[in-house]
């Protein structure tokens, strides 16, 4: 611990000296079900090395829970706390994480249930559930989520703490549209209605209306960010948009099928930042957009969304640790200066 704490301050020290100090950014946090946890290895090492500060956060689903972990920590003790909750979180949710058995089944619902491709028995789960609705399969409305947020998070500390702008995304089932909650109005019904799967949950009802995952809609909300800050925003994304093959298998057109849906919000608001050169955020500044990609481990990561082993878990926070560390030693120097996501790419037909 105290190697890692050096660790970070020596690589603070040497920014100071170099005169790159440190640098703002806004993180927009997607979902992704049990790959939440390489969004976690993004998040703790970026909090170890320091370098950056976060204005704002934005999330969906798994990337909502992480956005509130954060958020909790850097208000009640600033980096290190904000590591801490987040470790022990995704320990918490693991399986053997001490969860009772009905609440353990849903949990591990949700994470096996995001938009993958799959095995055989994921396969089946997912048939199971398009044949049963949740208000069948779980009548007593058991939501582990809740109670895990509840245990972790003191959300009258976050809506207190003015330094950060945090958003979340739930999708109205009525009305279909994206519903953006802001920091002040965020409590656990909030964060679950974000991580609502229509075939795992029930919608979760806020104001007299019903919600249901973020993902739908705002996968995660970028523009939120854009208007509230001019600083860069890092999007820390899971599911690509782009894939270089055309699947034929059937579990492989289920998977494209499904990243495409999820991916389809984020690929408008990319359009839309693009379109108006970039995007422009406050007083008409230019907005510069980087991202941290979850890629290189399609093989390893197959059907992996069923697993809820916590070795499993700490195989994507180490990924998501060399990920981050890859992005700051090559691009930290961008930071405030240059987008490093080509967006004209990642949005062309």
């Amino acid at each position: 611990m105290l190697k890692t704490m050096s660790t970070g301050v020596s690589r603070l020290l040497t920014g100071l000296k170099n005169g790159s100090g440190v640098r703002r950014v806004n993180l927009a946090l997607q979902g992704g079900g049990a790959h939440g946890a390489f969004t976690w290895g993004v998040l703790d090492y970026l909090l170890e090395d320091g370098r950056l500060a976060f204005s704002g956060i934005s999330g969906a689903s798994a990337g909502a829970v992480n956005a509130v972990m954060l958020a909790d920590g850097l208000a009640r003790g600033g980096p290190e706390e904000a590591r801490r909750r987040l470790a022990e979180f995704w320990r918490a949710a693991s399986l053997g994480g001490g969860l009772p058995g009905p609440q353990r089944a849903a949990l591990d619902r949700l994470f096996a249930l995001f938009p993958s491709g799959g095995s055989p028995v994921q396969l089946f789960v997912d048939a199971m559930t398009r044949m049963m609705s949740p208000y069948d399969f779980n009548p007593l409305n058991i939501n582990p989520l809740k109670s895990l947020i509840e245990r972790f998070v003191d959300f009258e500390a976050i809506r207190n703490f003015r330094d950060l702008d945090l958003f979340v995304s739930a999708t109205n089932v009525r009305s279909g549209r994206l519903k953006v909650f802001r920091r002040e109005d965020i409590t656990a019904d909030v964060v679950m209605a974000s991580a609502a799967l229509p075939h795992v949950f029930r919608a979760v009802e806020i104001d007299g209306e019903p919600y249901w995952d973020g993902g739908f809609t705002g996968n995660p909300p970028i523009l939120p960010l854009v208007a509230s800050n001019a600083d860069d925003v890092l999007l820390v994304q899971i599911a690509p948009l782009y894939r270089d093959d055309t699947p034929t298998a059937a579990r492989d057109i289920l998977s494209r099928m499904n990243e495409i849906a999820f991916a389809s919000s984020l690929a408008a608001e990319l359009r839309a930042l693009e379109y108006v050169g970039r995007g422009a955020g406050r007083n008409g500044a230019a907005v510069n957009v980087h991202r941290i990609l979850l890629e290189g481990m399609d093989k390893r990561l197959s059907g992996s969304r069923l697993k809820t082993d916590f070795d499993f878990f700490a195989l994507l926070h180490r990924a998501g640790r060399r990920a981050a560390r890859r992005f700051l030693d090559r691009h930290f120097d961008d930071v405030g200066r240059r987008s490093t996501l080509d967006l004209v790419k990642e949005t062309a037909a």
